[in-house]
């Protein structure tokens, strides 16, 4: 609680990525700012970089609306359009205030095409207004685990308020896509909508068809579902389910690129998963002797991560140093590591 001057701090395995130094040259050469990979079965990030900084994620954002209006709707509802909606900016449907859609065809149209019209039309349906499904979305982030989200708008969209910006993590991202794909009640509609390349939609105008802009789909065969995004304060962005070698994870890159510069998602994409079936891998999961944490008021963080913020790592003599057991780095042992961390809870008073 704010105040307190100790308190009981617990670090998980996902705070940071430990290195081996040795295999250092072996990480994957990428062109975003923020990047994470998941092992969505063991719930550990085998590669991060900036994975906790808050920043805008573009319309990585209908991942999460797209879930929640799953999980909270019938698919087959019909939504009446509000002017809110359709004055969206593009991408857009565009869809006219006043006419009635039918909700399986507005979630194709902003999971393939990104419509924007479509997710705020989807939002103001289920949550009565787009403020009151910011909230579902916000409640749903917090209750998987991703206290690093804040959600304003349902299409991703840059915006502030008087509490904070639009605004995910590379780390929490991978978190929502592993829930969409494996662990909701509604994951099977979610992979069938996301996977589908392409999609006849009926409108007064006549016949539109939706095309899935998802590269890696036709590209691997090991891509099961993703979203991409992009505004200009965002940049390109891309986060995917993937699964290879009997191995169900996610990637997510933020900032990676602006124009001219498209199409690095789909190679950083390509590395990171070259990436997490490599040896140097195999190394990254539990390479820590020791954790080391350091008090910034009422947060705790690595010194890895505050010097990557700009701000110096703390002394060697000002900080609380907790010795871990050295576990040995290879793939049979990675769930011993993470339950033993997972588990080890410590309160940093006794070390005052």
């Amino acid at each position: 609680m704010p105040g307190l001057e100790k308190k009981s701090v617990f670090m998980a395995a996902e705070n940071t990525v430990a290195k081996n130094t040795d295999k250092a040259v072996n990480e994957p050469k990428l062109h975003a700012v923020s990047a994470a990979l998941y092992d969505a079965d063991d719930e550990t990030f085998i590669y991060g970089r900036n994975m906790r900084d808050s920043m805008a994620n573009a319309s990585t954002t209908k991942l999460l609306t797209c879930i929640v209006a799953l999980e909270k709707a019938d698919i087959n509802d019909t939504v009446t359009i509000s002017q809110n909606a359709a004055s969206q900016p593009a991408v857009k449907l565009g869809l006219v205030a006043g006419n009635s859609y039918n909700m399986k065809d507005l979630l194709y149209g902003m999971m393939l095409e990104s419509f924007n019209d479509c997710a705020y039309a989807i939002a103001e349906h289920v949550g009565g207004s787009t403020e009151g499904f910011a909230k579902l979305m916000n409640e749903k982030a917090n209750e998987i685990g991703c206290l690093g989200t804040y959600f304003i708008t349902p299409n991703g969209l840059d915006a502030e308020n008087d509490i904070s910006f639009h605004h995910s993590t590379a780390g929490d991202l991978c978190v929502i896509m592993s829930y969409c794909a494996w662990k909701s009640p509604k994951s099977t509609q979610f992979l069938e909508i996301t996977q589908t390349m392409q999609y006849t939609f009926e409108t007064e105008k006549g016949q539109m068809v939706f095309n899935n802009h998802n590269r890696l789909l036709t590209e691997t065969d090991y891509c099961i579902s993703g979203k991409t995004g992009f505004t200009t304060k965002a940049g390109y962005c891309y986060v995917a389910a993937v699964e290879k070698d009997g191995r169900r994870m996610c990637l997510s890159l933020l900032g990676c690129g602006w124009p001219n510069n498209k199409n690095y998602k789909w190679d950083d994409a390509k590395s990171l998963v070259e990436y997490a079936v490599s040896d140097a891998a195999e190394d990254s999961y539990c390479d820590a002797a020791c954790v080391t944490t350091q008090q910034t008021g009422d947060t705790q963080t690595t010194d890895k991560q505050a010097a990557g913020k700009g701000t110096p790592a703390v002394k060697k003599e000002d900080r609380n140093t907790i010795n871990l057991k050295y576990i040995e780095n290879n793939k049979k042992n990675k769930k011993i590591c993470k339950n033993f961390l997972k588990n080890f809870t410590i309160n940093i008073e006794n070390f005052f």
